[in-house]
């Protein structure tokens, strides 16, 4: 029975219970640029980038159709260092999107975004404006409680080349994640590939080893009942041999 037990666990690390997975785009901060923006497959796709945020924006790019909606936020991992950290999340786009976006009349932002603009572009900044500290929201999957921070949540009214940027007003230096999309589309090949690697990149980012020293035993666990099984077979058959050879001596 116990040889099927410690599989399951295993696995039930790696899947998210009722849970909002995002898939994990991997980053290493070079993206500090409209040049180096980070691509953003599909912006419906709900995908996630875990990021350190240091002296220069981080810039992420996509490509939207007319009628796409756009959902992103900011949230921070719960670490005391970390709880006054608010870093301030621009959309950029072309100037005909954000005429539209005027009619909508979209609230808790402003045109303070201090950094160039691609000709023909303009930004809408959303920063943080609530209590400190904010709301927790606790993530199944990555098992990692992190304080909210602002969101964007509109529908894109022109087709276009768009970019999120992230970046802090007051030059604060700090650990978030990003999320963009809301539509969660993974395969069964992810469940061993991207999810694990997800898990493990959860532990790194929110600073918190426990359960990966919990895997770690698991699975130094499954290779010592693999050992022990292949020892007792080794066993069983040099018995067996001693036995007929035994047998024949005898006879």
């Amino acid at each position: 029975m116990y040889k099927f037990l410690i599989p399951l666990i295993v696995l039930a690390l790696f899947i998210p219970s009722d849970a909002f997975a995002h898939k994990l785009i991997p980053t290493d901060g070079s993206n500090i640029d409209y040049e180096s923006a980070l691509e953003i497959p599909d912006p419906v796709i709900s995908w996630a980038m875990y990021e350190k945020l240091e002296a220069q924006p981080l810039y992420y790019k996509f490509e939207a159709e007319k009628g796409d909606r756009l959902f992103s936020s900011i949230v921070i991992p719960k670490l005391e260092p970390l709880e006054d950290f608010t870093p301030s999340l621009a959309l950029i786009g072309p100037e005909t999107f954000l005429e539209l976006v005027d009619e909508l009349r979209v609230i808790d932002s402003s045109r303070d975004f201090a950094y160039p603009l691609p000709e023909g572009y303009t930004a809408y900044v959303f920063d943080y404006v609530g209590q400190i500290p904010s709301s927790e929201f606790y993530e199944p999957f990555g098992q990692v409680t992190y304080w909210e921070r602002q969101e964007i949540d509109l529908q894109l009214e022109a087709p276009g080349t768009y970019y999120v940027v992230v970046f802090d007003k007051n030059g604060s230096s700090g650990k978030l994640a990003l999320a963009i999309g809301y539509i969660e589309d993974f395969s069964g090949s992810d469940f061993t590939t991207v999810l694990p690697a997800a898990w493990l990149e959860s532990r790194y980012f929110s600073e918190d080893f426990s359960q990966l020293y919990i895997l770690v035993g698991v699975i130094s666990g499954i290779f010592a009942l693999i050992g022990l099984g292949v020892y007792r077979k080794i066993k069983k058959n040099d018995n067996q041999y001693y036995l007929a050879n035994s047998s024949k001596t005898s006879g």
